[in-house]
């Protein structure tokens, strides 16, 4: 059988060259993939570049200020606070990134069975978003760890489950547009599978979307989790991320007031610069961009 050749994002050397310089305009969106180049990039090397055990407790030093040997100082308990720093990046960006990958795979599972197949399978899952999208999400995660309690996997799973409406919103409509392609209905009428049509004539034309929601979705994670460990229901201690940094420094607010400022400083760099990566990609992948 004959395959009716569809038009694929970004498969054509122009397009992509058109999506780079769109991409390279947006200054913002340049400065933040730099940021979170520089922020992954420490996450993965932490074990190697953090001079100190982020874990190990020196009472003589607590709450000594910053120095050459401590570069920004101890904690309430003596730990060094810049390696603290860098290995609650690595826990904020692992959470970040795989529960926005989770979010997406069911977003883009949800939707694009709703938008093909349409009728009652379309009502029941887009009614069953619209009822998951009525929840309040921030009570809904504090709820369910209550329940089951912190921890890196439950605030992962925690966190997708909670955040694939959306996708799965975007999704559905990108793929009831594409549906009425004439490529996509020569396709079905030369015989092709379901599947087929699915996987390769209708997904491909939605990944620009998905891919600035999944940034989106990862500035998304990070706060939430962020939120939750400054509650004590998300990464516990002595695992140090951001949120349980601020939760341990908010007795010395006034007193060590840098305690609380450099994991709220990071907190707001890493969501603001994946907003902003998020902005310049949309702006590179629309039509005409």
């Amino acid at each position: 059988m004959a395959d009716v050749a569809a038009p694929r994002a970004g498969s054509e050397a122009a397009p992509r060259g058109r999506a780079l310089r769109a991409f390279l305009r947006h200054r913002g969106a340049t400065v933040a993939l730099v940021i979170l180049t520089a922020m992954t990039a420490s996450a993965l090397l932490v074990p190697w570049i953090a001079p100190y055990d982020p874990e190990k407790i020196d009472i003589l030093r607590s709450l000594s200020s910053p120095s050459a040997q401590r570069w920004l100082g101890t904690d309430e308990v003596g730990r060094d606070v810049f390696s603290r720093l860098l290995f609650g990046g690595r826990v904020s960006i692992v959470v970040g990134l795989v529960a926005a990958t989770l979010s997406v795979a069911i977003g883009v599972v949800v939707g694009g069975l709703s938008a093909y197949f349409g009728g009652l399978l379309d009502a029941l899952l887009m009614r069953f978003t619209d009822g998951m999208l009525s929840i309040p999400l921030f009570f809904f995660l504090l709820v369910v760890m209550a329940v089951f309690g912190g921890g890196l996997t439950q605030i992962v799973v925690v966190i997708a489950l909670a955040s694939w409406m959306p996708v799965a919103r975007i999704v559905r409509g990108e793929v009831l547009r594409v549906k009425q392609m004439p490529y996509v209905e020569a396709a079905e009428a030369l015989g092709a599978r379901r599947h087929h049509v699915v996987v390769r004539h209708l997904l491909p034309q939605t990944i620009p979307s998905v891919i600035v929601a999944a940034t989106l979705g990862v500035a998304n994670a990070i706060l939430l989790e962020s939120a939750l460990s400054y509650l004590g229901l998300g990464i516990q201690p002595p695992i140090p991320s951001w949120g349980n940094m601020l939760q341990g420094s908010q007795a010395y607010v006034w007193s060590q007031p840098l305690l609380a400022l450099w994991p709220g400083l990071m907190i707001f760099v890493a969501v603001m610069a994946y907003n902003a990566l998020g902005d310049g990609l949309r702006d590179a992948l629309e039509p005409g961009g």
